[in-house]
C-alpha cells in the first residue's frame, strides 16, 4: 500500500550554496498525492498555494550545476533535493508535502541519514491506496563524452556505480546493491556529498558551496581525507553517488523495477536517462505491486534499527 508520514517533521539547517538558514516542514499528504514541494518564503495566494507549489518530478528538472535543481511553470524554484528524494525512496514514503522557507533544502550533514532518522522515528502510516512502480522493459541507455547511464529491466531495484578520480583518496571505485529490505539505510543513507578542495575554493570564490563545511561533505587533497574523522566506509564516494542516483531517480514519480548502471554519471545524466525512458515506446509500464512486488522496492523492510547499521 501507499504511504504517507505519520506527523509533521521539522528540520532546520544551511543551504549548501547560499549558506541561509532554512527551515523544512514535511507534511501527511493523502493517496495519490506524490511528493509536492512548497516554497513558503514566496508570497502566494493563501486559497491557492499551485503557484508556489513544485512536483517532484522528472520533467521539473532544470539544468544546475552539482544538485538537482526542480523549477514549476510559474518559475518557482528548489535546488538540492536528491538527498530528500533518497530518503524518500528509501523508506518508502509515497505521499508527503514538503514546505522549505527558502531556495534550497538544508544541507545537514550532507548525507541523507538526518532525514531518514526524522521519517523513521516520526513512523509511516500506511493508506488505502496500491503502490505503483514503474516497471523497466527494454534497456535505455544515455551517453556524454565523460559518463553514461542506463536502465534494464530486472524483478527488483539494483544500482551499479562506477566512478574514477585521478585523486588517490579517491581513485577507482565499483558498488552493486539490490535496494530491498533497507539496504539504503544501511549501507548508502550515512554517506556524504564529497569534492577535492581546489573545487571548494574555485566555488566559494565565485559564491557556490558558502554551507559546506568539512563536517558536512568529504573533502580530499591528492591521497589526503580533510574532513575529521575520515570516511564513513572506505568507498563512501562511490556510496553516495548512488544515493543521489536513487533519489533522482525517484523523479520518476514511482519507485523502479530495474538495474540502473552509472558510470561516472550524475545528477544531469541520470535526468536524461529519465527523458529518454519516458520518450522511448514500450520502454517502461506502470504496475500495480502486489505483496511480492512491494517486497523488492526500496522501502520494503526498512526500520529505524538499520540507521544503527549503517553508522
Amino acid at each position: 500500500m501507499q504511504s504517507t508520514v505519520a506527523k509533521q517533521i521539522r528540520f532546520d539547517g544551511a543551504g549548501l550554496h547560499s549558506g541561509a538558514p532554512v527551515r523544512m516542514v514535511l507534511t501527511p499528504a493523502p493517496v495519490g498525492h506524490g511528493i509536492v514541494f512548497l516554497r513558503s518564503d514566496i508570497e502566494a495566494d493563501a486559497a491557492d498555494t499551485r503557484s508556489v507549489r513544485i512536483p517532484a518530478r522528472w520533467d521539473a528538472v532544470v539544468p544546475s550545476q552539482l544538485c538537482t535543481l526542480i523549477r514549476n511553470e510559474d518559475g518557482v524554484e528548489l535546488s538540492t533535493i536528491e538527498h530528500i528524494m533518497a530518503a524518500l525512496a528509501g523508506c518508502g514514503v509515497a505521499n508527503v508535502l514538503i514546505t522549505v522557507d527558502g531556495p534550497e533544502v538544508p544541507i545537514l550533514d550532507g548525507s541523507a541519514a538526518p532525514f531518514v532518522d526524522g521519517i523513521l522515528a516520526a513512523g509511516l502510516v500506511r493508506q488505502e491506496g496500491p503502490t505503483r512502480a514503474l516497471k523497466i522493459l527494454k534497456t535505455v541507455e544515455v551517453e556524454t563524452e565523460t559518463a553514461k547511464a542506463r536502465l534494464e529491466p530486472s524483478d527488483t531495484m539494483e544500482i551499479d556505480f562506477h566512478i574514477d578520480f585521478a585523486d588517490p583518496a579517491i581513485g577507482v571505485q565499483d558498488k552493486h546493491l539490490v535496494m530491498a529490505n533497507g539496504a539504503f539505510v544501511r549501507e548508502l543513507s550515512n554517506c556524504r556529498t564529497f569534492c577535492r578542495k581546489a573545487d571548494v575554493d574555485y566555488m566559494r570564490e565565485h559564491g557556490l558551496a558558502l554551507g559546506g563545511t568539512f563536517e558536512n561533505a568529504v573533502v580530499v587533497e591528492g591521497d589526503a581525507v580533510l574532513s575529521p574523522g575520515g570516511l564513513r566506509h572506505s568507498d563512501e564516494p562511490v556510496r553516495h553517488k548512488m544515493l543521489d542516483a536513487l533519489g533522482d531517480l525517484y523523479l520518476a514519480g514511482a519507485p523502479i523495477l530495474g538495474r540502473y548502471v552509472g558510470e561516472k554519471s550524475g545528477h544531469a545524466v541520470t535526468n536524461a536517462l529519465l527523458r529518454k525512458l519516458f520518450a522511448t515506446p514500450g520502454a517502461w509500464a506502470y504496475v500495480t505491486a502486489d505483496a511480492k512486488t512491494a517486497s523488492r522496492l526500496p522501502g520494503a523492510g526498512v526500520s529505524r534499527a538499520d540507521l544503527a547499521v549503517c553508522a
